[in-house]
């Protein structure tokens, strides 16, 4: 048998010996590949309004991540997510040397809480406060509203993916 035929099946040995072993000592770490994680509450209640674009991204995505379904009765639920403010904001923070404004500090403030099938308090009222900041002159007037729009976007997922994780890290009951 050639030198370079003896290397190829030497090199297939090693690998074919190798990568089975590295299968069993990852397997015996307690790797597992990630999923999705569970809620420890089935029926959950919502008090997002019918036509908030937050209560919207939230149900689409409980939707997607496990089991829970959102019911339409706080009485038919295993936890309650009410809702305490969802609020957009806008500031003035930085002016140009005519006194107009120039910089803008964009927020997104969501308060809630949690209470359990009995009623009681299973997360404390919450706050989460998303902040970016804009920048825009008199002459980019439609193209600062049409960034801050998306902005609020991108801040309203954060949002409800960062609630969605305070949810699922309650412990159970």
């Amino acid at each position: 048998m050639p030198a370079r035929r003896r290397r190829e099946l030497t090199r297939l040995l090693a690998w074919g010996l190798v990568l089975p072993a590295s299968a069993l000592v990852s397997a015996g770490c307690g790797f597992r590949l990630r999923t999705s994680s569970q809620m420890p509450f089935r029926k959950l209640y919502s008090s997002f309004a019918r036509n908030s674009a937050m209560g919207s991204e939230f149900r689409a995505l409980l939707r997607n991540t496990g089991d829970t379904v959102i019911v339409d009765r706080p009485e038919e639920a295993d936890a309650q997510l009410i809702v305490l403010q969802e609020a957009r904001e806008r500031e003035i923070v930085g002016f140009t040397s005519t006194g107009r404004p120039r910089e803008y500090q964009l927020r997104l403030r969501l308060r809630f809480r949690v209470l359990d099938a009995k009623g009681r308090e299973w997360l404390a009222p919450t706050e989460l406060l998303l902040r970016r900041e804009i920048t825009s002159s008199d002459i980019e007037m439609v193209t600062r509203q049409q960034e801050e729009e998306m902005l609020y976007r991108e801040m309203q997922s954060d949002a409800v993916q960062l609630m969605l994780r305070r949810l699922i890290a309650l412990p159970p009951r």
